[in-house]
């Protein structure tokens, strides 16, 4: 957001969007030996694994559904609704159990999502939601809105309620940019010497976030302060105000550990983690529950509380957890 396979199928349509997980390509079963032969297949679909925060979704939850007993086929759609729509005809195709998916767009995904539904094979949402209810049987994401209020507030704290500042927002297809940004405001706007400058989309991007606050730094050479939506964008921040030799504040959201290990060299000053291991081991625990009983005995929308990170706690934070939370 800083803002995160075993199992692989032999068509080359669907090699094409086989994610990570050791790199492993070829097909066969889980790689927990005790599992039966027969097992049934969850398929876990999410952005790039090359984002750490997607790769510890893709993870925990392979590592989850194992666990239960399950085969695995882990796939990455690359916000590509196209890859993603592939992805759920590989789903159908081999029968799937449940599918566990971080979605390519909030309305993109509906129909992937209802032809799942129509197949009997019911998804199970972490990270994004989506702009409809009732075709997934969960969306478990972070509370953006909570975890945005904290990052607002160590940010409002960091400028001393004063300055310039500019936010960098992230893909407006993805609900999560748009609830960030107003957590944000929400706590910035009540602080009258605090004045936004600029605010421009980095659609989640490094290289893109590092151009635009090149942009900005140049427009505006008293800024104070940049807010990032998610962790991959202000790490390209912080990479334009080193290069600027400015000394300017970056705060983030997601937790990852490049970020983590910033804030303990005094570069990044804080982030606000989220739990993204653990919302994959909850959709892989309901999916478990649904596929036994027919249900959750849980509301469809769920959200996981955000954790701040900063000094005082960033070497505690591992695999987006912070001990003790």
């Amino acid at each position: 957001m800083w803002r995160r396979s075993l199992v692989a199928v032999g068509a080359a349509s669907v090699l094409a969007l086989a994610g990570c997980g050791g790199g492993d390509s070829d097909e066969g079963s889980s790689s927990d030996a005790s599992a039966p032969a027969a097992a049934k297949l969850v398929v876990i679909i999410t952005p790039s694994p090359d984002n750490v925060f997607f790769k510890a979704e893709q993870d925990a939850a392979k590592a989850q559904a194992e666990k239960l007993g399950y085969q695995t086929l882990v796939l990455s759609h690359d916000d590509d609704p196209t890859k993603q729509s592939q992805g759920f005809d590989t789903a159908i195709s081999r029968r799937a159990a449940a599918v566990i998916l971080d979605n390519a767009g909030a309305d993109a995904s509906v129909t992937a999502i209802q032809r799942a539904k129509d197949a009997k094979i019911p998804t199970f949402l972490i990270d994004r939601e989506i702009n409809k209810t009732g075709v997934a049987v969960a969306q478990i994401v972070s509370n953006n809105a909570q975890g945005a209020g904290l990052g607002g507030q160590e940010f409002a704290k960091l400028m001393d309620s004063k300055g310039e500042y500019a936010e960098l927002t992230g893909k407006a297809t993805d609900t999560n940019a748009g609830v960030r940004s107003q957590g944000y405001h929400g706590v910035l706007d009540q602080y009258p010497d605090l004045k936004m400058v600029a605010q421009q989309s980095a659609n989640w991007d490094q290289a893109e976030a590092l151009s635009k606050t090149q942009t900005i730094l140049q427009a505006h050479p008293t800024i104070k302060g940049i807010i990032a939506g998610n962790d991959t964008m202000a790490l390209g921040a912080y990479a334009a105000v080193q290069a600027a030799k400015k000394n300017v504040i970056v705060v983030g959201f997601d937790g990852s550990p490049d970020v983590v290990s910033s804030i303990l060299k005094d570069g990044i000053k804080a982030t606000v983690l989220q739990p993204a291991s653990k919302i994959a081991e909850m959709a892989v625990d309901q999916a478990d529950a649904y596929l036994k009983t027919g249900k959750t005995d849980l509301p469809e929308k769920q959200s996981v509380d955000c954790v701040l990170v900063n000094p005082d706690n960033a070497g505690s934070v591992k695999n987006f957890t912070v001990a003790g939370s």
